[in-house]
This record gives C-alpha cells, sequence and structure tokens, in this order.
C-alpha cells in the first residue's frame, strides 16, 4: 500500500469568489436530546470556509439549534413529512454529512437509506454508522462516494460485516482492518484515535497532530464539519479525509495550548480551526 506523509494543500480561494464558489454542505443529524452534534458540524464548516451550510434537525430542535449558530440554514424535519424537502436538499448540495447526533430511530433509518442512494459526495459519522453496522451486509443501493469516520468502538460494529470484530490498537493493525474496510465497502475509511488512519484501500496517510485535548464529546463531530466543506469543494476523498484530520488535530493542539489539555471543549477546536487553517497556508 502506498504511503502518503503529508496531506495536500487547501483548495483555491479565488478572490473573486462568492458563496456559491465555495460549496454548499448539508449536515443531517439531531435528536432531542442531542442538538449539540449537528450545530457543532455545521459550525466546523463555516469555520473550514464552506460558503453556505444547512443543517436537516427534527423540527422540534431547529429554532434552539439555529439560536447557537445563526449562520446556519435549517430545514425542519417531521416523523411524517419532510422526505421530499430531505432529497432536494441534498440534491442541492455539494457534499452531506449524516450521523451527527442522528439517532437510531426508523426515521433516522430511513434518511440515511435514502440519502446514500444518492451519487454525491457524503461524510457518514455516528449513528450514520451504527445504523449501516446494524444491517446484515454492506446495502448494495450505496451510491454515495462516502467517507466513513468511525471511532474504535464504531469500527468494531462495522467490521462485524467483514468478519473483522476486534480493532487493534497497534499502527499496522489499524491500518490493515481500515484498509480491509475500505476495500470491501468501496469507500474511504478514516479511523480516528491516536495517529488517525486515513486509506482508500490503495494508499494510507497516518496523521501525526492532535492530542488529549481532543479526548472530549463533540470533536467528532467538528471533524466531520470539517471534512463536509473539503469534499463540497470538490477535493478527492482520500486527500480530503487527509486533510481534514490533519486541520482538526492541529485545531485541537491550539486549542489546548489557549486553555489546557483537560478543558478544552469542542467548541473551542472549531474556534482553532482558523489558526490552523492560516498556519497550513503558510
Amino acid at each position: 500500500m502506498e504511503r502518503i506523509h503529508s496531506p495536500p494543500a487547501l483548495p483555491p480561494r479565488p478572490v473573486e469568489g462568492h458563496k456559491g464558489t465555495f460549496g454548499r454542505v448539508l449536515i443531517v443529524g439531531g435528536n432531542d436530546g442531542m442538538i449539540g452534534a449537528p450545530v457543532l458540524a455545521g459550525t466546523a464548516a463555516l469555520r473550514a470556509g464552506a460558503g453556505l451550510v444547512q443543517i436537516a434537525v427534527p423540527r422540534s430542535i431547529l429554532h434552539a439549534c439555529l439560536s447557537i449558530t445563526p449562520e446556519l440554514i435549517g430545514l425542519g424535519l417531521d416523523k411524517a413529512a419532510g422526505k421530499d424537502q430531505l432529497l432536494e436538499a441534498a440534491e442541492s448540495a455539494d457534499a452531506t454529512v449524516i450521523g451527527p447526533g442522528l439517532g437510531r430511530t426508523p426515521e433516522a433509518e430511513g434518511r440515511l437509506t435514502r440519502l446514500v442512494r444518492l451519487e454525491k459526495p457524503m461524510v457518514v459519522d455516528a449513528d450514520g454508522l451504527n445504523i449501516l453496522s446494524g444491517m446484515k451486509k454492506w446495502p448494495s443501493y450505496f451510491r454515495a462516494g462516502a467517507v466513513l469516520t468511525p471511532h474504535p468502538g464504531e469500527m468494531a460494529r462495522l467490521g462485524k460485516l467483514i468478519g473483522r470484530t476486534t480493532v487493534p490498537t497497534d499502527e499496522e493493525g489499524r491500518i490493515d482492518i481500515a484498509a480491509a474496510a475500505a476495500k470491501a465497502f468501496g469507500q474511504v475509511v478514516l479511523l480516528k484515535g491516536h495517529r488517525t488512519v486515513v486509506t482508500d484501500g490503495r494508499r494510507v496517510y497516518v496523521n501525526q497532530t492532535g492530542n488529549s485535548a481532543l479526548s472530549k464529546a463533540g470533536t467528532g463531530d467538528v471533524l466531520s464539519g470539517v471534512l463536509g466543506t473539503l469534499l463540497a469543494q470538490r477535493m478527492d476523498r482520500f486527500d480530503a479525509a487527509a486533510l481534514a484530520a490533519h486541520l482538526h488535530g492541529r485545531a485541537g493542539e491550539l486549542a489546548g495550548e489557549r486553555v489546557g489539555l483537560r478543558s478544552v471543549i469542542a467548541r473551542e477546536v472549531a474556534d482553532s480551526l482558523p489558526a490552523a487553517i492560516a498556519e497550513w497556508e503558510k
């Protein structure tokens, strides 16, 4: 397998660009007990440079979500309605992130199974991965060009679909199971953890940024938002995942330098993205 040692440059940002130039991201997730996850993903997508970010969440939490980050655009979903609006939003988006705070209800499963049929760039995270891992086999109707972003527990559940239920902790073992999943599913896999592994089954990148400042709930949602923006800006999936892992890890380091490793919260990682991005552009 080809070893990639450095992520690529950021997509160009022409001075004459407008919000349509820099990508439209759709975030699908949220439930009554978890409004923060889609908001963190959406906020991070904006911080990473997306021109427009829409969150599709249950109508009951939409106003609360938008009150946290009013720059987001909202789409309220109901149990019995909203299917057409969600598909329209996904068709209009340049990339979709599904999973942050999604839950595992029949409605959530229905949203996932409809969206993965679209031939569009996609990030599948959190409960999106858990729904997929609960199926008997990888769905044949999966048409999206996706990056799957499991943490080790989610990787173990997904691994059941390929007969691999134990996730090694050593680097070579982590590369091996991530590559096996990438080949089996035909997708890019970003296996989170210390030294995050990114692979498409042919190439592998092991990220060198990040520390224990990222060991907090919500930081994975920030990563998904950054990745969604890079996909919306038409980066290759493997390249986008490698760069997102690097920027996210560096933002965690910068946040830790500012408030201390123990005290970082996810929103501070998102707030540190501009500095991490500026550093990488230099």
